[in-house]
């Protein structure tokens, strides 16, 4: 970097910081994930560290619309001084999958609206919205699960994951998961369609990794729970 980012930087100032940054090593690992940048996350996170929280900033960054501005942006916002209409918004305008898991995990989970948008989002025409749906489902089933129709979730993941794309596929497999491993009463339920369904059974799985093939992810989850 020319000149060191620091949290008086402006938005000019970082998107050439972050253009200095750019490798093709790593445009070409991104590249395989789906994501059209060459910036390493590790140095990206330093420039955002540098900048410090800044919501102003975030939404200068945001309108640039590259994807390292975004996910900088991200990493800056003020979760709690986003609207509803404003993350919605975000999130279809966040074609990449980076930035929109780094604006579900890093935002919309912290804001005041993640209860409305996941209702909002899980039944949405669009596969990445409904994604993020699913995401805050798997969230609140993990930490609060009172209140939630497990049964009629189940029968929606029994009746669409196995067709969906695949980034609603894996979003709605990642709730059946956690279905399986945090509802004790409903886990017999969640192994039988992991089963019947086989989405994922054949995954490459590197060692000591968990493999995300339901049956056998409840199972190992649920024994390090023990």
């Amino acid at each position: 970097m020319s000149e060191p980012i620091h949290p008086g930087s402006t938005a000019a100032e970082v998107s050439a910081a972050l253009a200095a940054l750019e490798d093709p090593r790593a445009r070409a690992v991104n590249e395989r994930h789906g994501d059209d940048h060459g910036v390493n996350l590790t140095k990206l996170r330093t420039v955002a560290k540098a900048l410090r929280s800044n919501q102003e900033l975030a939404l200068e960054l945001w309108a640039e619309g590259g994807t390292p501005e975004r996910l900088v942006a991200i990493l800056i916002a003020r979760p709690r001084a986003f609207s509803e209409s404003e993350l919605d918004a975000m999130l279809r305008a966040a074609r990449v999958p980076k930035v929109q898991d780094w604006l579900v995990g890093y935002v919309v989970k912290k804001s005041p609206h993640t209860e409305e948008l996941r209702l909002r989002w899980i039944d949405d025409p669009d596969p990445v919205v409904a994604s993020a749906g699913w995401a805050l489902t798997s969230e609140r089933v993990a930490k609060r699960p009172d209140g939630l129709d497990v049964p009629v979730l189940l029968d929606a993941i029994e009746a669409e994951m196995q067709e969906a794309p695949e980034r609603l596929q894996w979003a709605m497999n990642w709730c059946l998961t956690m279905i399986g491993v945090h509802l004790p009463e409903e886990r017999e339920r969640a192994v039988a369609i992991g089963a019947r369904l086989g989405v994922l059974e054949d995954y490459p799985t590197s060692a000591g990794c968990t493999s995300p093939y339901a049956p056998v992810a409840i199972a190992e989850l649920v024994a390090r729970q023990a």
